[in-house]
């Protein structure tokens, strides 16, 4: 009778750990959210989270920019392929670049050499290639990658002069070595960057983009049943003023958008169940000093692991 209590006993032990660790920190899924800091000329820094709700910073520089006329690095977007190897682009120059920096890793601590990947360079005029977004179309089985630039006199005049009047721009690639042909991706009418895919189902995308003209500077979506689009039914503004470089991640049954409130000097994040009604969360979130525009990617927990292991390794 004893030993039947004691295995009884035993197997309760193990089957609230079990559960515990399931709603602990014992989860087998965490977060990464790629970040930069202002001036941009140190690298790619690293955030990480169990809840996507609360961030620490790693505190590294894991890849210093090497490529581009100015050599840095802006607005950093990163996937994790259906291989498991994570592909990162990012802006590698304010102004005078026709595309943007490339780099892969399997870790997220050794890098491939960098690549400048040049994708408007029949278009002589480009002022600008500014944050390129990385989405993994799981329909299609490739890469979607879009940004924002800027020719001068190829769209109606709005309220912003020629050289900032900017439209969304995409290609596609299967493999980081060969790319369609750049095309128009969003023409909403008037100056758009920072637009980021989401995907919430089948045939169900929903773009968040950033209204770039003066009076508004603020975030809106818009909605398509492919990922390339084309995409419609741009809403009002969901966010105030001055505000940039949203990304998106599920959590449950609820998106959240975390986004630059650089008007307020902060970093912000709303909360939404169908992106028509929006949740300011803000002060729900925790956000290192200093972090800037970047995307969240879910990863492993091991990964997450190893990564904080090597930063301690190298102190």
């Amino acid at each position: 009778m004893k030993n039947i209590v004691i295995y009884k006993s035993a197997r309760l032990y193990v089957f609230f750990s079990v559960m515990l660790c399931v709603f602990s920190s014992c989860s087998k899924q965490g977060y990464i959210f790629t970040s930069f800091h202002e001036p941009a000329n140190e690298g790619l820094r690293l955030l990480y989270s169990d809840d996507a709700y609360h961030w620490k910073d790693l505190n590294t520089i894991f890849l210093k920019p090497t490529i581009g006329t100015q050599k840095i690095m802006r607005d950093p977007s990163m996937v994790q392929g259906p291989d498991g190897v994570f592909h990162l682009v990012w802006t590698s120059s304010w102004k005078g670049d026709r595309g943007f920096g490339y780099a892969s890793s399997k870790d997220l601590m050794n890098w491939s050499e960098q690549k400048f990947i040049p994708v408007l360079a029949n278009e002589p005029t480009t002022v600008n290639v500014w944050a390129p977004e990385l989405f993994y179309d799981d329909e299609k089985k490739e890469f979607i990658i879009i940004w924002a630039s800027t020719i001068p006199f190829r769209f109606a005049k709005g309220v912003e002069d020629e050289d900032n009047n900017h439209r969304m721009y995409a290609i596609s690639t299967k493999n980081f070595k060969s790319f369609t042909n750049p095309k128009l991706f969003l023409d909403p009418g008037f100056s758009v960057i920072d637009a980021v895919i989401v995907k919430r189902q089948v045939k169900d995308y929903v773009l968040v983009l950033k209204d770039n003209t003066r009076p508004n500077r603020n975030l809106k979506v818009a909605f398509s049943n492919q990922a390339l689009g084309p995409y419609t039914g741009v809403s009002e503004t969901f966010s105030s003023k001055l505000t940039e470089g949203p990304t998106v991640v599920k959590v449950g049954k609820d998106w959240l958008i975390y986004f630059d409130a650089y008007g307020d000097k902060k970093y912000s994040a709303f909360k939404t169940s169908d992106f028509q009604s929006f949740k300011d969360i803000s002060s729900e979130i925790t956000i290192p000093e200093g972090h800037k525009h970047g995307t969240i990617v879910k990863v492993k927990k091991r990964i997450i692991d190893n990564l904080i292991n090597q930063k301690d390794i190298k102190n």
